[in-house]
């Protein structure tokens, strides 16, 4: 699947460039571009383009994810953990303002992204392998009821 030439369009040009030289095509119910890099028995690995004005809406997976910074804008990421409590961060290269290049999410959390400016690049891989039965994408009104400090940001990435 390919984006369509006004999903495309609507990026900005570098982001456009990016999708065009990795092949990226968008990624259904969650948003943003993505391809496949790895689909072994043992792992997955993807590359994975958010631009602003999209997010990777609020989803879960029964296994852990580990994502990568690697280019672009720093990736603001919410993370609600199944003990109630919530944490934010930050991918990115900036160490010094407290970014990191690396964030692992333990399996069963929800969690979701944003670019902080106009695109971000990142990577995630995943052991054992990415498996749709293993995906859940969350419930606004669920979510808000279970996460209720953590509303606005629930509201911002999930879509009605």
């Amino acid at each position: 699947m390919s984006a369509d030439p006004a999903t495309l369009a609507s990026l900005p040009a570098e982001a456009r460039e990016i999708v065009r030289q990795l092949e990226l095509a968008p990624l259904p119910h969650e948003g943003g571009f993505f391809r496949n890099t790895l689909a072994s028995e043992h792992s997955s690995a993807i590359y994975y383009l958010l631009a602003a004005g999209d997010f990777s809406a609020l989803h879960r997976l029964n296994s852990p994810e580990v994502y990568h910074w690697y280019a672009g804008s720093a990736l603001n990421m919410l993370v609600l953990n199944p003990d109630g409590s919530t944490s934010e961060h930050r991918l990115g290269p900036d160490l010094a303002a407290g970014e990191r290049p690396q964030l692992i999410v333990p399996a069963d959390c929800w969690h979701g992204s944003a670019p902080a400016g106009s695109w971000a690049l990142v990577g995630t891989t995943m052991a054992p392998p990415f498996s749709w039965d293993g995906f859940e994408l969350g419930s606004r009104e669920e979510l808000c009821e279970e996460y209720p400090a953590a509303r606005d940001a629930i509201r911002q990435l999930t879509r009605a």
